[in-house]
């Protein structure tokens, strides 16, 4: 039998589930709004009477959009481009912004796991329908009202040759947990590739699409030096 890594070389995803482009539904204007800033729709979810839509960069506009944008020389760039932009957005469909950081903390796993289009992923990481293992979020956007979602897709790990699970060189993530210490020391090792292009976990799933290497390494610092720094 083939090893994980020729079958993961032959095998190919299956192409993503349709979701709600037209410009008669609220999620439609939504997607198409947001792909015009450099951010992407990546789901909804119905919370009681109320909707939420979850919004995170777009794999190769979203760098270049904050790159240009006076936020980019700030203290934390991307927090002060999201809180702009999406803040605007909430505004002009008259829903309220929520954010993934600052205070109160907001359960974004939880509504994105609502969607059906993020599943926990081998690794223990969420895995998105089209943007895998490299999904992250910049907000939300939360409506008043029930719109019209996309139905839930399978996840995308399922029939995945699942080369992540032989992609971190130390063996920080697996089926059995995080590994943080063993993570921060291969961070640490001038020979790590992660630093400059992204997680290699991450990296390794068919489903990620590919995103700017400065995009990855401004992520991989904040990530690590905040993380480290912070721990007990």
């Amino acid at each position: 039998m083939a090893d994980a890594s020729a079958r993961a070389t032959d095998w190919r995803p299956r192409p993503p589930r349709p979701t709600l482009t037209r410009p008669d539904t609220v999620y439609g204007r939504v997607t198409m709004a947001a792909s015009a800033t450099g951010l992407v729709l990546l789901g909804g979810a119905h919370i009681d009477d109320g909707t939420i839509l979850l919004l995170g960069p777009h794999p190769q506009t979203f760098w270049p959009a904050l790159q240009a944008s006076p936020h980019a020389t700030a203290a934390n760039p991307a927090d002060a481009w999201s809180t702009e932009v999406i803040g605007s957005m909430a505004r002009a469909f008259g829903a309220e912004a929520r954010f993934p950081f600052g205070t109160p903390v907001q359960p974004f796993v939880t509504w994105a796991l609502a969607t059906g289009w993020c599943h926990i992923s081998r690794v223990g990481l969420l895995v998105h329908e089209t943007q895998g293992l490299m999904v992250s979020f910049r907000g939300a956007l939360l409506f008043a009202d029930r719109l019209d979602l996309p139905p839930p897709a399978p996840s995308r790990c399922d029939g995945c040759p699942a080369p992540c699970l032989d992609a971190c060189p130390v063996g920080a993530l697996t089926p059995q947990g995080y590994d943080l210490p063993a993570c921060h020391g291969w961070l640490d090792d001038p020979a790590n590739s992660c630093m400059a292009r992204g997680c290699a976990v991450r990296r390794a799933c068919p489903v990620s699409p590919p995103r700017p290497d400065a995009q990855s390494a401004h992520h991989m610092a904040s990530f690590h030096h905040t993380e480290r720094d912070t721990a007990p």
